[in-house]
């Protein structure tokens, strides 16, 4: 997977992405609406595996870099989910904490959701957001996406279910 904009470089996960990919998975501040930071150990066994044998075809999470600088940024995708007996697309987006703000979630969102209706013509791609997540909820709403309900995850979570059609 290659997706380019102005300033970011979605790509397939290289062996220098092991380590940030592991600082932001691991940061407190940063998952905090994803249910906590993930088991450093286990983070990094998925990556070394996903490192030498890649996810094949267009779902999936990578890795975000700066075009200008070649610095990690973040991971974001297209995930496929099973929500409350729907199957579903989700955009994910999870930024470095130092570059929040700056509008790359939304650039990054919106590169993603032109692949993901011109490209696989899906018919529509859905977010997961933790309701107390104000961020991730101004940026769905800024890639026009609408919230529609809540729903219950596995392990008992609510989160608020955002959604976009194709050509919307």
């Amino acid at each position: 997977m290659r997706l380019e904009t102005e300033r970011l470089l979605l790509r397939e996960l290289q062996a220098d992405d092991v380590e940030p990919e592991l600082a932001l998975w691991t940061d407190p501040d940063v998952m905090r609406f994803m249910g906590g930071p993930r088991d450093p150990a286990r983070v990094r066994c998925i990556l070394e595996e996903e490192h030498l044998d890649p996810p094949a075809g267009p779902l999936g999470q990578w890795p975000v870099v700066d075009r200008s600088s070649g610095g990690f940024v973040g991971d974001c995708g297209l995930i496929a989910k099973h929500i409350e007996g729907c199957d579903e697309v989700e955009l994910v987006y999870v930024i470095v904490r130092s570059a929040w703000g700056a509008g790359l979630a939304t650039e990054i969102g919106s590169a993603l959701l032109a692949f993901a209706f011109g490209q696989l013509g899906l018919p529509r791609v859905v977010s997961l957001i933790e309701p107390g997540n104000v961020a991730s909820k101004h940026v769905a709403a800024k890639l026009g996406m609408r919230l529609e309900r809540s729903v219950e995850r596995p392990g008992g979570g609510v989160r608020e279910l955002w959604a976009i059609a194709g050509g919307a």
